[in-house]
């Protein structure tokens, strides 16, 4: 479903911030990308949607090139979910979900039944039909993102890109979201997700790219990446990777 190819990206002249960076994501997979603050994480994540474009390389979607595609389609191949949004207007709760339908909609008639039947499908999904009528601005960090997912949803695409989804949210929401997005999965969308807890990546992801200093470093399955290799490298020797009746776990080094 997504394809990127030697990606190479830099804000000014040669000071890439990534750098030869390929991967690919199938139909139905979700992939963590991983790595520390500045690693190049939100920036790779902008190449991909197509709000940047990069300087060498290529993504693509389908099939498609879309770094040679207006963002009016790549909106309808690629939904996006970012790691925090404030519209300085208050707009309604499923207004903001609406906003998905863009790309969907045409002329001057405004939504149709379908539009409206989506944006209640994405809420119950969510679990935010409650807020429906609320405010955006006035709600939590938590509360905002679950409703950045929703448009994400109602968008109706068949890639979803979500940069760091469950950094502002409780545990129990964080589980809705990885909850969630392991069923989008299964339903056949590709997600490509970043996230800060190796944990989440071992737990919930099907593939994991390891990005430090702007270049992969190791990417396949969790449990063949998340090693305490890879995270010495990343972090220094901060934590352990054990083995507990079965299930991979990282744990904070108790002589830290």
């Amino acid at each position: 479903m997504i394809e990127v190819q030697n990606l190479h990206f830099a804000y000014s002249g040669d000071n890439y911030i990534l750098e030869d960076v390929s991967f690919k994501v199938e139909r139905g997979e979700l992939c963590g990308v991983f790595g520390p603050n500045g690693a190049g994480k939100s920036t790779l994540f902008k190449c991909i949607i197509g709000f940047l474009k990069p300087k060498k390389g290529r993504v693509y979607v389908n099939g498609r090139d879309i770094t040679e595609m207006p963002m009016e389609e790549v909106a309808k191949l690629i939904a996006y979910v970012p790691q925090e949004h404030r519209p300085p207007f208050p707009y309604l709760v499923k207004e903001m979900v609406l906003m998905g339908r863009t790309p969907h909609l045409g002329g001057i008639f405004g939504p149709k039944k379908r539009d409206i039947e989506k944006v209640i499908e994405a809420m119950e999904v969510v679990g935010i039909t409650h807020l429906a009528d609320k405010p955006y601005t006035e709600l939590s960090g938590g509360q905002r993102q679950l409703v950045l997912l929703a448009r994400a949803l109602a968008q109706e695409t068949g890639v979803m890109v979500l940069d760091e989804p469950t950094s502002a949210l409780d545990f129990r929401n964080q589980l809705r979201i990885w909850e969630t997005l392991k069923k989008l999965t299964k339903d056949g969308m590709s997600v490509v997700v970043s996230v800060h807890d190796p944990n989440h990546m071992l737990w919930f992801c099907d593939r994991v790219v390891v990005l430090h200093r702007g270049r992969i470093i190791a990417s396949g399955k969790p449990s063949e990446v998340i090693t305490e290799e890879i995270l010495s490298t990343l972090y220094g020797n901060i934590c352990k990777v054990k083995d507990l009746d079965g299930i991979k776990v990282v744990l904070p080094d108790t002589t830290f």
